[in-house]
């Protein structure tokens, strides 16, 4: 069995709304940081089990339809190898804070997300 690794730079999107994971990508990938995307929790915990690396930032959409963000959260936390993976929550409203502190996410993002606080915060927890 390979043992799981972290690969620098690499961020999993998790967001349900296909425009807003597929704007993060690209915006990733133009800044040098490759990403995998996910429609919701479930697909994101399929994703990273079949992983052979773990990536160094799950941006983490809360209200999804499936499985939410806090579902996910709550999987990845009882998860050995997944609990060290560090979590910005991404939501809508002005409750993103308190929703991130009830997570224990590393950090959150405020939608409509702005360009420079997407990469700054990346940057915050990936190295090219």
């Amino acid at each position: 069995m390979n043992p799981i690794q972290v690969v620098v730079a690499h961020v999993l999107v998790v967001d349900d709304e296909p425009a807003i994971r597929e704007l993060f990508a690209e915006i990733l990938m133009d800044e040098g940081y490759p990403a995998t995307c996910a429609a919701d929790g479930r697909e994101a915990l399929s994703y990273l089990a079949q992983a052979t690396a773990l990536p160094c930032l799950i941006l983490l959409d809360l209200n999804m339809p499936v499985m939410s963000g806090w579902d996910f959260r709550l999987a990845q936390l009882a998860d050995p190898r997944l609990a060290s993976v560090p979590v910005v929550a991404v939501s809508a409203g002005a409750t993103v804070v308190q929703q991130a502190k009830i997570i224990n996410a590393t950090g959150y993002l405020a939608k409509p997300v702005e360009y420079v606080d997407l990469v700054t915060t990346v940057a915050r927890y990936c190295q090219h």
